[in-house]
């Protein structure tokens, strides 16, 4: 495993839709241990390939409750809505957003393996894995904040 450069905004990279796995072999296990050991290393709770540079659909989150990882993810099905809390990124250091996300979310996807699954999610972990998939999107939640803001000037609110 390695820790890998994480790429920082505005690099044009972190505009790019990523493209769907079509091999699941040694590498992408190795892209998935290294993503999470960067991941954790940031630290951070979520992170894209993109965000390491490689444009495939692959993310990692860990909101605390073990990690997850996700290839090829689609959200098939959202429901509800939350806003808090800020959310922040590790290509986007010293910026935080308001953003307003689904409050539940059902995502189908595929394991290092290739097997695909379903994972439903609420609160916290849906807003984390919503925050990856827009990753793999081009989208950044610079985005689509309703309000971006820097951590010193929420303390001072």
């Amino acid at each position: 495993m390695a820790i890998r450069n994480i790429v920082l905004y505005p690099d044009p990279v972190l505009k790019k839709k990523a493209r769907p796995v079509t091999k699941f072999n040694e590498r992408l296990h190795k892209l998935l241990d290294d993503m999470a050991e960067t991941m954790y290393d940031a630290p951070g709770v979520g992170l894209a390939a993109p965000q390491v540079g490689i444009l495939k659909r692959v993310i990692v989150v860990d909101i605390g409750e073990g990690l997850v990882e996700m290839v090829n993810p689609e959200i098939v099905e959202q429901k509800g809505e939350q806003i808090s809390p800020p959310e922040g990124c590790l290509s986007i250091p010293n910026l935080l957003g308001e953003v307003q996300r689904s409050q539940w979310v059902r995502v189908v996807a595929r394991d290092r393996e290739g097997n695909q699954f379903e994972m439903e999610a609420e609160g916290y972990l849906a807003r984390a894995l919503q925050h990856e998939i827009d990753h793999l999107n081009g989208i950044l939640f610079i985005d689509v904040a309703t309000r971006v803001f820097r951590p010193e000037e929420e303390e001072n609110a």
